[in-house]
């Protein structure tokens, strides 16, 4: 009996040792941890329980039947994270490259199955060479059952990628289909095709860092959502979203214990600038609002001119959509209106309060935009926020200005609350564009057209460009001092928490594409 157990302990420390001493130190010459290390620097020290570590392909042809490795290439299980459990699969690159067969999708689906059906988040550490060619057909099999799954989970419980290495051909699209995907600088890398293929078919001669490189990612495509610099701050980075939000979408966010915003309130009534054409920074008005100060951004680096963050009010998790000024004045564009709806989204799946910090001129004007289709992905933005049931709080600061003004969470969308800042201009367009249109012939007639057209412009915004008129109709529930900003969101959002919202039933809607 004890040569049983002896070959047991064999067996499982030749397990931890993936393909060799030789395949580890080759991974740490390129900068990266090892499949298991990652897992240790993720998870709560001691709390893994690995599934299937005796698992081996079963592959016989191109010499694959001497070549058996326990767990065939990925390590999966189940972990805590500041004391909640989920469940994740981590690619072994020394093993196979860890590319993915047959029983490789057979254990990382296995997991997706078990968080399913154990209602927690799901994380993938992915560090693979693709396909096992070796393999053929079936493992283009196994990936689409890891496809499928990704659907299934969506919007039931967050699923996270983290792109630890290469990622490439059909093994992109399971990251793509996940809630946020994390890419460490210079050692992740995702494409379709590599760049070998594209010199050979194509002619063109691309590095991996400028075809898919975690900045490439971060900057211009918008596939990623967080950038590291390492691996263990990447590993820091899910450990915090996930502080954020809940197991699954029949809970709420975890409460945290409140803490004050950064800086004074009052400071909140001298951050907006006399001139209203001039930029200011968005986050100085945030940090003075949410708990310690602290926002943690969410593709922070991809459409700027619209901030997408979550943080905590009172304790309470928040997701929070606002312009930035300090970007292109804060206007709506393609990037920014499926940045914010994807957002929306994924904050309405799980029951995380949407807040709304309104300042902009407008959709972007242009022939690129209107080319490249504003109208179909701003529409995008539109649908998020109609279709979200959450609790969505909206505060108007500065300019509120034509169809965006609808857009970002106004009352006729379904907004729970709404509030001005004494700031607030919302009006079809800003006065210097409405008073070019109503009064073009007294302007052209005027001996003097500057001073005139001043003081209309004057006259417009007291007149109209103002909150007090869409106060007085309603549609928004108080003008308040920009002081008070942060004591209206907690009682709001207490008052919100048992919110119901009744929809018409449907198989599901169809968002714009």
């Amino acid at each position: 009996m004890m040569q049983r157990y002896d070959r047991l302990k064999d067996k499982r420390d030749l397990a931890k040792l993936g393909g060799g001493p030789e395949k580890i130190e080759a991974q740490h010459s390129r900068g990266k941890m090892t499949a298991r290390e990652r897992i240790d620097a993720l998870v709560d020290p001691g709390s893994f329980v690995e599934i299937d570590r005796f698992v081996v392909h079963q592959t016989v042809d191109f010499g694959m039947a001497e070549k058996k490795i326990l767990g065939d290439g990925v390590v999966t299980g189940h972990a805590r994270i500041d004391g909640r459990l989920v469940y994740l699969f981590s690619h072994d690159f020394t093993v196979f490259g860890g590319s993915l067969g047959e029983m490789f999708a057979r254990k990382v689906t296995k997991i997706m199955d078990m968080a399913l059906k154990t209602g927690v988040p799901v994380i993938g550490l992915n560090d693979s060479g693709g396909a096992r060619i070796q393999e053929g057909v079936v493992s283009l099999g196994g990936y689409a059952e890891i496809f499928f799954r990704n659907v299934l989970a969506s919007g039931v419980v967050p699923q996270i990628s983290a792109i630890m290495g290469p990622c490439a051909g059909g093994a992109v699209y399971s990251p793509a289909m996940t809630d946020f995907t994390f890419m460490v600088d210079k050692t992740s890398y995702m494409f379709i095709t590599g760049p070998d293929v594209i010199e050979t078919v194509l002619n063109q001669t691309v590095s991996f860092e400028e075809l898919g490189g975690a900045r490439l990612h971060n900057t211009t495509s918008g596939v990623a959502h967080f950038f590291a610099k390492n691996e263990k701050e990447c590993l820091q980075q899910i450990r915090k979203l996930l502080s954020y939000i809940p197991s699954n979408n029949m809970e709420d966010p975890p409460p945290a214990k409140p803490l004050p915003p950064a800086g004074r309130k009052e400071e909140l009534s001298t951050i907006l600038p006399d001139d209203y054409d001039k930029p200011y920074d968005m986050k100085e008005i945030l940090t003075r609002v949410v708990d310690g100060g602290e926002l943690l951004e969410v593709q922070s680096l991809w459409a700027p001119n619209m901030i997408t963050a979550f943080a905590r009010i009172n304790g309470q998790s928040i997701g929070i959509v606002a312009n930035q000024p300090k970007f292109n004045a804060g206007v709506i564009d393609i990037n920014s209106s499926v940045k914010g709806a994807r957002f929306v989204r994924f904050c309405d799946a799980f029951n995380i309060p949407i807040l709304t910090l309104v300042d902009v001129p407008g959709f972007l004007p242009g022939v690129d935009q209107e080319h490249e289709g504003i109208i179909r992905h701003g529409s995008k933005l539109l649908y998020a926020y109609c279709e979200a049931t959450v609790p969505k709080i909206t505060i108007i600061i500065r300019k509120a200005y034509g169809g965006a003004y609808d857009v970002l969470g106004s009352k006729h969308i379904r907004a729970d609350a709404n509030f001005a800042w004494p700031s607030a201009e919302i009006a079809v367009m800003g006065p210097e564009g409405a008073i070019n249109i109503i009064f073009r012939d007294e302007l052209a007639k005027s001996k003097d057209p500057a001073a005139k057209r001043k003081e209309l412009v004057k006259s417009y915004r007291e007149k109209f460009a103002n909150p007090y008129v869409a106060a007085e109709r309603g549609y928004l529930d108080d003008v308040i001092d920009p002081s008070d900003t942060r004591e209206v969101l907690i009682n709001y959002l207490d008052s919100l928490k048992t919110k119901r919202e009744a929809r018409p039933p449907r198989k599901h809607g169809n968002i714009p594409l």
